[in-house]
C-alpha cells in the first residue's frame, strides 16, 4: 500500500542529538549480539530515515489488500519523507477513526515512550510521583501517571509548560530554577515514592534520585548525552538505597514482557486519545511546512523553551508512478 503523509512529528529530544552530532551511533557501533556499543560507528551523515511518527492517507494499494481501505488515515512510523510504499501488516490497527485528528495520531510513538515510563515505574493507586521535565514525553507521562492513580509533582524550568502540567492534573508544580526540588518535594510529603526523569540532563536524574524517600525507584527514561556530570552516586543514591531504573521504546519493562510490547502500548495510548482522556492538542506549538525543515531544526537547536511539540506538514505529491509500475520495474 501507499500511504501520503500528511504529519510528521519531531521528536525534538531524540532527533537534536542527531543535529548537533551527539548520539552515540554516529561515533560508536552497537553490537546487537553483544548488546554493546564498541569502536566504530553505526551511522554516518546523510541520516535517512530519520522521524517516526507519521500519519498519512493510504491512496493506492496492492490488488491482495483488503485492509486498510484506499481512503483510510493511518498512523505509523516510516519516517519525514512525503510518502511511503508500506506492508499492509505494518499499520493493520492504525486506522483513526472518522472525524478524529489526523494530528492527534502523531503523538503514538511518544505516548509509547511516556506509557513504558509510568510501567516501568509500576505505579499504584496513592503513589506520590515526582516528574522531571514537562516537554512532551513528560507531559504525557505527567497526564499517564494521574489517570493510574498517582499524586504528581511536575518539575520544569518553564511556566508555561508547568501550567500546561496543571491542566494534565499535577497536583503541585515546581520550577527548578528557584531551588531544590528534592528539599521542595520532602517538605511536602517526606520524600516521592517514585521519580520519572524525563529532562535529558544528569543534573535532572541526579535530583530525581534526591527526591525520592529510602528504598525509591527512580526511572531514567531521557536520553542522555555524553558524560555524567553532575551525577553524584556516592550520596543519596548509596545511602537511600535507590532503585534506578532504565526505561527505552526497544522494549517493555522485563517484568511486563509476557503480557505487554511496544505495539500495545502505542495502541493502548491512541485508545486513550480517542476516548479523551488525553487531549493531545494543546502540545502542538507548530506546524512548520516540511521545506522549512532547515530553519525548524535551527529553531529547535536554537531556542528549544520555545518548542513543545513541533509537526512537519507534507503537501500534495505530484505525479507519482503506481504501486502497479513500481513492481513492473522490480520485475
Amino acid at each position: 500500500m501507499r500511504v501520503r503523509t500528511l504529519y510528521s512529528g519531531v521528536s525534538a529530544g531524540t532527533e537534536l542529538t542527531a543535529y548537533r552530532g551527539t548520539n552515540p551511533y554516529l561515533n560508536r557501533l552497537w553490537d546487537p549480539d553483544k548488546r554493546l556499543f564498541v569502536e566504530g560507528r553505526t551511522h554516518s551523515y546523510p541520516l535517512t530515515g530519520w522521524g517516526y511518527q507519521e500519519v498519512g492517507e493510504v491512496v493506492e494499494a496492492a490488488p491482495d489488500v483488503a485492509a486498510p481501505a484506499v481512503g483510510s488515515i493511518v498512523w505509523g512510523v516510516w519516517g519525514h519523507r512525503g510518502e511511503a510504499v508500506l506492508p499492509a501488516e505494518r499499520v493493520a490497527g492504525h486506522v483513526l477513526p472518522p472525524g478524529a485528528d489526523p494530528l492527534a495520531a502523531v503523538f503514538a510513538r511518544v505516548g509509547a515512550i511516556a506509557l513504558n515510563a509510568v510501567h516501568a515505574a509500576d505505579v499504584h493507586l496513592g503513589d506520590q510521583v515526582a516528574i522531571f521535565g514537562q516537554g512532551v514525553i513528560g507531559l504525557l507521562a505527567t497526564r499517564l501517571a494521574v489517570l493510574s492513580g498517582a499524586r504528581v509533582v511536575a518539575a520544569d524550568a518553564i511556566p508555561a509548560r508547568l501550567e500546561l502540567a496543571r491542566e494534565y492534573g499535577a497536583a503541585e508544580v515546581f520550577d527548578v530554577l528557584s531551588g531544590s526540588a528534592a528539599e521542595f518535594v520532602r517538605k511536602r510529603i517526606e520524600g516521592a515514592d517514585i521519580a520519572i526523569e524525563l529532562s535529558g540532563t544528569h543534573q535532572g536524574l541526579n535530583e530525581a534520585i534526591r527526591t525520592v524517600r529510602r528504598g525509591g525507584r527512580v526511572v531514567a527514561a531521557g536520553f542522555y548525552q555524553g558524560e555524567g556530570l553532575g551525577l553524584r552516586l556516592g550520596e543519596e543514591f548509596h545511602h537511600n538505597q535507590v532503585q534506578l531504573v532504565s526505561s527505552q521504546i526497544g522494549a517493555v519493562a522485563s517484568w511486563l514482557s509476557h503480557r505487554w510490547d511496544v505495539e500495545r502500548l502505542q495502541r493502548t495510548f491512541m485508545e486513550l486519545v480517542q476516548r479523551g482522556e488525553i487531549d493531545t492538542a494543546p502540545l502542538v506549538s507548530h506546524v512548520v511546512p516540511v521545506q522549512d525543515a532547515a530553519a525548524a531544526y535551527e529553531l529547535l537547536d536554537r531556542h528549544p523553551g520555545g518548542v513543545l511539540q513541533l509537526v512537519f506538514s507534507f503537501p500534495p505529491p505530484q505525479d507519482l508512478p503506481s504501486l502497479h509500475h513500481l513492481a513492473e520495474e522490480q520485475e
